[in-house]
């Protein structure tokens, strides 16, 4: 039986838990006044059944799937014969690796081995005698359960404390696992770029001038030493986002201030979803408009006026990616302005302001906060976006201003260096870690820039 069986059957008998719960807290007030004698209302019995059913069922899965492996492992290693056991960890590890791929049917090899079939046949019986176990354990636990909850149930039992108290502490659980998982990335980060600025010093990597991360991976290669300087593929990440701001942040600031203070409700009905499938679309159909509509147009009306215009162009990835996050400020903007009370508007009419008047001297001031958060949102949008920049910018790191020239972002020299089989002790990989750690420090200091603008006026508005 699957783990994916097992899930299913332990929400089905939480299901079950949770109408048997409720039923015995109906038939204990029965004849008695009914449910109002209950403290807490019938369902919160069924909830807290449910929950004593769920919750140590899911504990014990999770631990239980979490060491399967590792045991399972160790005790078919065991039984392999002393020549194989004697292996290095590294050829051991291809050893298991092939009696898993025989137990899952992906045969690597024609050869036949015996001692290989005969732990892989082991592998598979422990397999299903554990997830056999798995499944009583579970039941047995979740049976248990409503037996100890149907004899517990009384009119008396605060069954509605009990279960608010497990949610609170279901969401700090919640909390602290979104918390350690961001404190997690940062420290995997920070790690591989240090091994990078072990090899590269940090102020050549911070204040350099030229990218080129081609280096011999081996000492019998012939390769580039590599450039590893920052500053050009930053600057290019500057640029296009720069482009895309200029064309998002007006359109869609316009746009929602139109929809929330002159629309009517018919066309807002229409224009609203209309403009809001901007964002549904995959960003690689954005990546082929502007690679095969935006940019030729921009070379050729270039051509016309003398420039000479890449055919891969900042301009053409920030004009195209400035679309597409249209809706981002819009969408967020709309919903800010509509949040503010109709109360400060009514009080700015009523005192002869006119309406453009009411929507730049009380509304907007009202909702800058929400729309600095829009814009940050959008921002970050833009400079983690890859797959449009690489289609019609290019991968080349060129230290220019200039929108008419071929640039890259960091987000594109991060999948570049870590497409493939490739080797975490090279300068050439371990240079994607310190640019996503550069980009996370930037990206901080534009959310605190933020805040500082943000509790700057909403202290003077409020």
């Amino acid at each position: 039986m699957t783990p994916t069986y097992i899930l299913i059957i332990l929400l089905l008998l939480s299901t079950a838990g949770y109408y048997l719960g409720r039923r015995r807290a109906l038939a204990v007030v029965e004849g008695t006044g009914g449910p109002k004698v209950l403290h807490s209302r019938p369902v919160y019995y069924g909830a807290l059944t449910a929950l004593w059913c769920a919750v140590p069922t899911l504990f014990i899965f999770s631990f239980w799937l979490v060491c399967e492996s590792t045991v399972i492992t160790d005790m078919v290693l065991s039984k392999l014969p002393e020549t194989i056991q004697s292996l290095p960890a590294d050829r051991l590890n291809l050893v298991m690796n092939d009696i898993k791929n025989l137990v899952n049917g992906n045969i690597v090899s024609g050869e036949e081995n015996a001692d290989l079939q005969a732990a892989a046949d082991y592998y598979q019986y422990l397999r299903s005698l554990s997830q056999g176990a798995l499944f009583v354990l579970i039941s047995v636990i979740c049976i248990g359960a409503v037996s100890i909850l149907q004899n517990r149930i009384r009119p008396e039992l605060r069954a509605r404390n009990h279960v608010e108290r497990v949610i609170y502490y279901i969401l700090i659980a919640c909390s602290v696992l979104a918390i350690f998982t961001t404190i997690g990335i940062v420290l995997s980060v920070l790690y591989e770029s240090i091994r990078f600025f072990k090899i590269i010093p940090v102020q050549d990597f911070l204040f350099g001038l030229k990218w080129s991360p081609q280096t011999a991976i081996r000492a019998d290669q012939v390769g580039s030493s590599g450039a590893f300087g920052a500053i050009p593929v930053f600057i290019g990440t500057l640029l296009v986002s720069a482009i895309a701001m200029i064309v998002a942040v007006p359109v869609g600031l316009m746009s929602a201030i139109y929809l929330s203070e002159y629309a009517n409700r018919k066309f807002r009905a229409y224009a609203k979803p209309l403009l809001e499938i901007l964002a549904g679309i995959p960003t690689v159909v954005y990546g082929f408009f502007a690679a095969l509509v935006v940019a030729p147009v921009i070379r050729d009306s270039g051509a016309l006026m003398g420039l000479d215009i890449s055919s891969e162009s900042a301009m053409a990835a920030g004009l195209v990616m400035g679309v597409m996050i249209i809706p981002f400020v819009s969408s967020l903007s709309d919903d800010v302005i509509n949040a503010v009370p109709q109360a400060l508007r009514d009080g700015a009419l009523s005192l002869g302001s006119t309406q453009s008047e009411t929507i730049r001297h009380i509304v907007l001031p009202a909702a800058l906060p929400g729309i600095v958060g829009g814009v940050l949102l959008a921002v970050s949008r833009a400079i983690g976006e890859t797959m449009i920049v690489v289609m019609a910018a290019g991968l080349s790191a060129n230290l220019t201003l200039n929108p008419l020239k071929t640039v890259t972002t960091v987000t594109v020299q991060i999948v570049t260096l870590l497409v493939g089989d490739q080797e975490f002790d090279s300068p050439k990989t371990l240079a994607a870690f310190a640019l996503g750690l550069l980009l996370f420090v930037v990206t901080l200091i534009l959310n605190v820039i933020a805040l500082y603008v943000v509790r700057k006026y909403r202290e003077q508005y409020e």
